[in-house]
């Protein structure tokens, strides 16, 4: 029974090692479908840092991934953070009033308002993003499922924070 232990405890604390990392650290997720073109494609497969966000706060424009009931989960960016009104006008990002550019989407975007997104779950906003809620868009807005259509998403419902694309060889690094 000693040798026994000897032989294989190393290969069982590798294992118990390797299910902790990818249970409570970093996971690999594989992107589906084109909502978040051309910063991710389809098939992209990225690392999931599921302690990015008990280390420091969510920020604007990070890509996440978020539980979703149908599909499992799905990546977006986050736009809006808690306190924030946000709204699209004539093609351009307002954030509190203030237009934002930014570089990772050529697509039109319709028009809306905050209000508009919290009536889509019946949530009380009163001018502002409520608190351990966001708005997030995909990039490829065309395509893309994201608040506009299921509401703000909730704090509990964010997994992680995408931060590494490790296929395709090519494009690997931080995303």
């Amino acid at each position: 029974m000693n040798r026994f232990i000897r032989e294989w405890l190393p290969y069982i604390v590798i294992i118990v090692i390797i299910v902790f990392i990818r249970s409570f650290i970093i996971t690999p997720v594989i992107v589906r479908g084109d909502s978040m073109y051309d910063t991710l494609k389809n098939k992209d497969v990225l690392l999931l840092s599921k302690i990015s966000y008990r280390i420091h706060d969510i920020r604007r424009f990070d890509i996440v991934v978020i539980k979703d009931n149908a599909s499992g989960f799905i990546i977006k960016r986050i736009i809006g953070l808690p306190g924030d009104n946000v709204y699209y006008k004539d093609n351009k990002l307002y954030i509190n009033d203030k237009e934002y550019s930014h570089h990772f989407t050529d697509d039109v975007t319709d028009d809306f308002t905050l209000e508009d997104i919290c009536e889509i779950k019946n949530t009380e906003c009163n001018g502002k993003i409520p608190n351990d809620m966001y708005l997030v868009l995909g990039d490829n807005r065309d395509v893309s499922a994201d608040s506009r259509i299921k509401g703000l998403i909730d704090k509990k419902d964010i997994l992680g924070h995408a931060v590494y694309r490790i296929w395709p060889v090519n494009v690997f690094g931080s995303i």
